[in-house]
């Protein structure tokens, strides 16, 4: 992975979270629904499967906001690198007697 480009991994990781995320809120709306099966009342058996449905809704909400961040950070750190790849560099050349005085001065 030493030779990975930052973008790549940026995107992996990303992927990693929004696996993780869907799992557990898929876990939770088990929980939601498993109570809502057990509930002696409608009431609260409808609250229960309510509650099931919103924590997936706002899971998946979640999950899509993360990955379009992920995304535009690993797109605009290409775009970066691109850019600071191609573009020329300014090097001034410096007169080797001025480096061997340096030299000199420093002993």
């Amino acid at each position: 992975m030493a030779d990975a480009d930052l973008d790549v991994v940026i995107r992996q990781l990303a992927r990693q979270l929004h696996t993780g995320l869907m799992t557990r809120a898929k876990e939770r709306r088990d929980r939601f629904n498993g109570l809502a099966a057990k509930a002696k009342g409608k009431d609260s058996s409808a609250r229960f499967k309510m509650m099931a449905k919103a924590t997936m809704e706002q899971a998946t909400a979640a999950a899509r906001r993360l990955q379009m961040s992920a995304d535009n950070v690993a797109d605009s750190y290409a775009r970066s690198m691109r850019l600071a790849a191609s573009t020329p560099v300014a090097v001034k050349a410096e007169k080797p007697a001025k480096k061997a005085a340096k030299a000199k001065k420093a002993k």
